[in-house]
Parts: structure tokens; C-alpha cells; sequence
């Protein structure tokens, strides 16, 4: 009796695991989960932890063993998704940026909203002319430490905190001043309210940058926003296609294809190349979702979606959630308290430490802060072309952040290509990744190199200016320099001839075994209408035909009086058992 309750016991540990997600403010919500739960539950628990009904805009993300980010399906189990031993980790993000993030019903999503675009900012996602940074980190400040207060707030005191990847002593001083004199009296509430008008104008809102390359080898950075698809190429955004003018998004291994109509009947094909074949289908499911969730008027609209032409080759699809006008119509039908929220209380952010909050006081110094921005600097170029799904900017000094109003935002919708900045948009690995329960240096220094999220300690050593950083970069200098040297042919050739035949033969492949099985599933039809009572002319001929009269009476007749023994064998027990 002992040894059964204990073998059960073990059964439903077994059936149990630990996850922990990492919340926007740092904090940690660690829960125990069944093994066949569904991500579904588990995002349902964090909105209940968090007193979140707006949560439509959210989602988890999660890194695979080989370093890929992904967004955590909610309709499928958690465990057979991670493809990783529990416990696992993972982390909450905005998926789906509102367009309008100001005009959200409730403050606690505002506030969460406020959380990921701070970040966005920090990271160097979300870039800005010198002017308008200066405001956003002003909010920032105002938000977190409230009014200036000279006996609280000593000389210097902004930079405690660490708003962008870089800045300057100018900018540090512009922002404090603009705390000081513009903002007094405004509450938390309504300098969170101010950044979100703010960072919803600025042209990268919204953005989440996929590293790929254009057909002839150059390094662009793909992405999905609120209003459409961006190519950022350069120190230009080359393509902008507003979603109602995208109609198809393909992929088939490291190539991705986005199928556009415009105006006149204009049809645009754009074909690049991601990192990886799981980079390529994670833009390529990205790119999926974020057009069902702001192009359609209802989530009954959906479809399955092939990532081929062809009904047996390539991946299906689907989103699963509400749709953004679906989502505004339900948070109008909001009635209750505001939910208290506890700003005072949070851990402070790994990448804003901030002043208010005791141990984060004391903020890395200046000089090494430069020391650490020479290292990001040198570690750039060798991040820039990693699988990492959402790479992140280091910004320059001065006005190299990407100037951005209203009225340039309509104007630039028309245009074809649009400067965002003094040099080239190219956003890496930063201090704030998805966390990766990894801790071996052997896998840190390799994910340095590629690119890849890597885990709190090593984002220390990181903020240090560790080797392995500069090696990273001389590797990209390096490997920069052959790609430029070698041109445009050597780019379309680094596909590789070997890659192009094994597609081929993978095609061959998938259409002749599609080929056997319809002729198999042909055959049985066949003998099943043959065997059939149906008195049909061409049945009659076949069934007189000496081949036939073989097959029936040597192998059709004895296969079905042996089905038919073991099914009165059968029957028999389960008459017997009862």
C-alpha cells in the first residue's frame, strides 16, 4: 500500500515543473505548473498576479537551447514548446504595441506599456533626436523620483541614471534642467502619460528589429510595427508597406518573401535572407500575427496560413487572439477601481538603475560607463548579423537619435526611403536580454560572439567591458571588410551551391512521397469499391478479370476472415470481463 502512494506521488511530481517569468520591472513571478498545461494558463496567471484585463497587447517570450527567441504559443503545451529541460524561464514584453498607447482605458497598462518603451529606449530600439530624448528621460525622471528637490537631488544627479546605451554630459545636463523647470507638480501618472504621447510619434515606435540580409549581401534589419512592415537599411529606412498593402508573407528556409500591392496596382516582391531557417520562421510567424492583429476587423476573420503555395510543403499557422479593434471596443467596456499600483516597491531595472531605490544608488561611473560603451562600440558589427530576434542600438553622442513628428510620420508613409539617423541602424545584443538558464563561459563567450541573449552574470561581466566583447568586434570588422571587398556576386554565391541543391533535393523528396501516398490511398479506394456491392460498368470488367479473381480469393478473402477472427476475439474477452 506504501510503495503504490509513493509511486503515485512520484507520477505527480513528475507531472509538475517550476517556471519563473520575468516581469517589465525586473520582478520575478515563479509558479508551479502540469506538465500539460497550456501557455495559455500560465499568461493567465500573470495577468491575475498583476491585475491586467487589457493583457491582449502582451505576450512571453522565451530563448530555445540554440538561442532563438520566441514568442510562447497559448494555444499548445508549454513543455513540448520549450524543447528544454524545467525549470524554465522566460520573461513578459509588449507583442503587439498599442497604436495609440496613451488612449488605453487602464493605468496599469499604461504603465507596463511605459515600462517596455523605457526599455526599448535604453536599449537603443527606440532612437530619437537629442531634443526629444532629453524630454522622454526628463518623464522618466519626473516619474520616478518626482519633483526636484535640491536637498534630495545633489549635482549630477541624472546621471544615476541610465536612460540610453550612450550619452552625453550636454544631454545629461539638458535633462535635468528640464526636470527642474518643466515638469514640477506633474505626478507619476502624468509624466508616464506625457512619455507615451511622446514615444508614440517617434519613428521606431513599436519596433522589434530581425537581422537579415537583402539579395546582395548587405546587412538590414527587418521589422513589424503598429502601422506596417519597415526595411531599415543603413542609416535609411528603405521600405515602409502599410499593412493594408501587404498581402502574402513567405518563407522557405533562410529566405523570406513579403508580397505588397500599392497603389496603381503597383505589386512589390522583397526577398531576404535571415540568419538561421528557426530566425527565418520566427519573422516569418511575427510577421503573421502582427498583420492579423492590426489589418483585420474581427479575430472570425483569421485563416490558416501556409508558408507556401503548395499544400504539403512549408509551415501552417494560425493567430489565436483578438484583434487590435476587438481589443479597444472590449477595454471600453472596462468598469471597475483602478487597480493600486505599488511604483515605490518595484526592483529597480537592470537597465535604468535609478536612484530611489537603495542598492541601484550607486550607478556605474562615468568613466568606466565610457569604457563600457567603447566595448558595446567595438562588439557592434559582430552582433549586428546574429539570429538574435530583438537586437538593440548604441547610440553616439550628440544628435545622432532620429528625429520624428506627426506631420514627418504622414509624409514619410508615402515616401520609399527616409533617413532615421546619422549613422547606420544597427541595433545589437544589449545588457537586458531574454533570460537563458545558461551559466557555462564556454556558452557565454559563444553567444557574445553570435549575438544571443545570455544570463544575468554574464550581463555584468558585460557592463565590465570583458575581451570577448572587442574580440567580437574585431571578428565583425574583419568579416565586414571580405563581405565589402567581395561585392554583390559574393553575396548572392554565400548562399552556397550546396544549400541550393539541397533544397532541391528536399522538394523531390516531399513531391515523391506526396505521390506514393495519394497512390496509396488511390489503391485502397479502389479495392474498396471492387469489393463493394456497387453494380457500376467499369467495377464489373475489373471484377472479371483474372488478376481480380486471384487477389480476391488469395489474399482479399483470407486477410478479411483473419480481421474478422480477431475482431469475435476480441469481443469475446470484453463479453467476458464484463
Amino acid at each position: 500500500m506504501l510503495s503504490r502512494f509513493m509511486s503515485g506521488s512520484i507520477r505527480n511530481l513528475d507531472r509538475e515543473y517550476n517556471c519563473t517569468v520575468r516581469l517589465l520591472d525586473d520582478t520575478e513571478y515563479t509558479c508551479t505548473i502540469q506538465r500539460d498545461a497550456k501557455g495559455q494558463y500560465l499568461f493567465d496567471l500573470i495577468c491575475h498576479h498583476l491585475n491586467l484585463l487589457e493583457k491582449d497587447y502582451f505576450g512571453i517570450r522565451y530563448v530555445d537551447p540554440d538561442k532563438q527567441r520566441h514568442w510562447l504559443e497559448f494555444t499548445k503545451s508549454i513543455s513540448k514548446q520549450m524543447k528544454s529541460q524545467p525549470p524554465f524561464t522566460m520573461c513578459l514584453r509588449v507583442k503587439f504595441y498599442p497604436p495609440d498607447p496613451a488612449a488605453l482605458k487602464e493605468e496599469i497598462t499604461r504603465y507596463l506599456v511605459f515600462l517596455q518603451i523605457k526599455r526599448d529606449l535604453y536599449h537603443g530600439r527606440l532612437l530619437c533626436k537629442t531634443s526629444d530624448a532629453a524630454v522622454l528621460a526628463a518623464y522618466i525622471l519626473q516619474a520616478e523620483i518626482g519633483d526636484y528637490d535640491p536637498g534630495k537631488h545633489p549635482e549630477g544627479y541624472s546621471s544615476k541614471f541610465q536612460f540610453f546605451p550612450k550619452h552625453s554630459e550636454k544631454l545629461e545636463r539638458r535633462i535635468a534642467e528640464i526636470h527642474k523647470t518643466e515638469l514640477m507638480g506633474q505626478t507619476p501618472e502624468t509624466a508616464e502619460l506625457n512619455f507615451l504621447r511622446k514615444a508614440q510619434i517617434l519613428e521606431t515606435y513599436g519596433v522589434d528589429p530581425h537581422p537579415c540580409k537583402d539579395v546582395s549581401g548587405n546587412p538590414a534589419f527587418l521589422a513589424f510595427t503598429p502601422f506596417g512592415f519597415v526595411v531599415l537599411q543603413g542609416n535609411k529606412r528603405v521600405h515602409f508597406l502599410k499593412w493594408n498593402e501587404v498581402t502574402k508573407l513567405k518563407f522557405e528556409g533562410k529566405t523570406f518573401h513579403i508580397y505588397a500591392s500599392q497603389k496603381e496596382e503597383k505589386k512589390i516582391i522583397l526577398t531576404y535572407f535571415a540568419p538561421t531557417p528557426e530566425a527565418c520562421k520566427h519573422l516569418w510567424k511575427c510577421g503573421v500575427e502582427n498583420q492579423a492583429f492590426y489589418k483585420l476587423e474581427k479575430s472570425s476573420q483569421v485563416r490558416t496560413v501556409s508558408s507556401s503555395n503548395l499544400f504539403f510543403k512549408g509551415s501552417r499557422f494560425r493567430y489565436s487572439g483578438r484583434v487590435a479593434k476587438e481589443v479597444m471596443e472590449q477595454s471600453a467596456k472596462i468598469k471597475r477601481d483602478p487597480p493600486e499600483i505599488h511604483r515605490a516597491g518595484l526592483v529597480p531595472s537592470r537597465s535604468c538603475p535609478s536612484i530611489t531605490h537603495g542598492p541601484r544608488l550607486s550607478s556605474v561611473p562615468r568613466t568606466r560607463r565610457r569604457a563600457v560603451h567603447i566595448s558595446i562600440m567595438e562588439g557592434l558589427e559582430s552582433l549586428r548579423d546574429s539570429a538574435h530576434s530583438t537586437p538593440v542600438r548604441s547610440v553616439s553622442h550628440g544628435d545622432s537619435f532620429m528625429p520624428r513628428s506627426r506631420s514627418q510620420a504622414t509624409e514619410a508613409c508615402g515616401s520609399s526611403e527616409a533617413v532615421i539617423s546619422d549613422e547606420a541602424y544597427s541595433p545589437s545584443d544589449s545588457v537586458l536580454p531574454t533570460p537563458v538558464a545558461e551559466h557555462s563561459l564556454e556558452l557565454a563567450v559563444s553567444r557574445q560572439i553570435n549575438g544571443a541573449p545570455c544570463s544575468i552574470e554574464e550581463e555584468k561581466e558585460s557592463e565590465a567591458g570583458t575581451p570577448s566583447a572587442g574580440e567580437a568586434g574585431d571578428l565583425g570588422a574583419d568579416s565586414r571588410a571580405l563581405v565589402s571587398g567581395l561585392g554583390t556576386g559574393v553575396g548572392l554565391s554565400s548562399l552556397g551551391e550546396t544549400e541550393q541543391v539541397n533544397k532541391f533535393v528536399l522538394s523531390v523528396l516531399r513531391l515523391l512521397l506526396v505521390t506514393i501516398g495519394l497512390l496509396f490511398v488511390l489503391l485502397l479506394l479502389l479495392i474498396i469499391l471492387t469489393e463493394s456491392d456497387l453494380d457500376i460498368a467499369f467495377l464489373r470488367d475489373i471484377r472479371q478479370t483474372p488478376e481480380f479473381e486471384q487477389f480476391h480469393y488469395e489474399y482479399f478473402c483470407p486477410l478479411r476472415r483473419w480481421f474478422a477472427c480477431k475482431l469475435r476475439w476480441v469481443g469475446g474477452l470484453l463479453i467476458n470481463n464484463k
